[in-house]
């Protein structure tokens, strides 16, 4: 079943002498419950198409819908709460907020949203995520792989749509930056989660059902992945 679906998008930054493209008549569609990965180069336009699909930036030109909904034809109240409610954004560097603990980090969109806390999907979460025993930690006495777990609950606190990852394991050793990969294929599973990640490792993409090449703002590259 088709989620997402965006059409022609462009984005270009300055004008004149200045001007860059950073994505050029980009078309895709995404099936509810893929596992997509997005890989290219430094500059090559994975990280602005995410963010675009995200609503944290807005195309020059083109068309997105999520759900049939078209995304880019709302004001700037909506699409906040479009974020908010139907997106899920993990991004390199946790951006936790210091003071609130790990509970109140993962509730902050809810709270935000003026909303109920669901007690039943936030145990869930803090199970999976393996931070039970830290619900009262706040970020500086967590680890980065830690951190970067609540982050991972923040973006599925809401039951999102679709959750984009930009760089995920960026800021993480090895093998935290493996755990993060199995918690972000786990929840793929346990909630059907769509999920887009961004990344320049070919191993990591290699996870994925799917993978999607960017080059000079363009798609390079769009292939299943076949497990042996």
């Amino acid at each position: 079943m088709e989620l997402l679906k965006i059409e022609n998008l462009c984005k270009i930054y300055g004008s004149g002498k200045n001007q860059v493209t950073a994505l050029d008549h980009v078309s895709l569609t995404i099936e509810k419950g893929e596992f997509v990965a997005i890989i290219g180069a430094s500059g090559s336009g994975k990280s602005t198409l995410l963010h675009i699909i995200g609503g944290v930036d807005v195309p020059t030109g083109g068309k997105g819908y999520l759900d049939g909904q078209g995304v880019y034809a709302q004001n700037n109240e909506k699409l906040a709460i479009f974020r908010r409610r139907q997106v899920g954004l993990i991004y390199q560097f946790h951006n936790l907020i210091p003071t609130l603990n790990v509970v109140e980090n993962i509730t902050l969109p809810i709270l935000m949203d003026r909303r109920k806390v669901n007690e039943e999907r936030l145990n869930g979460l803090l199970q999976m995520l393996g931070l039970k025993e830290r619900r009262t930690h706040l970020p500086n006495q967590l680890s980065g792989g830690q951190q970067q777990r609540v982050s991972i609950g923040r973006a599925l606190m809401n039951a999102p749509q679709v959750c984009l990852a930009d760089e995920p394991t960026g800021s993480l050793d090895s093998r935290n930056g493996h755990e993060i990969i199995k918690l972000l294929k786990e929840s793929n599973k346990k909630y059907g989660q769509t999920l887009l990640l961004v990344t320049h490792d070919e191993n990591i993409a290699l996870q994925a059902d799917r993978i999607i090449g960017i080059s000079d703002g363009r798609v390079v590259r769009d292939e299943r992945v076949v497990r042996r």
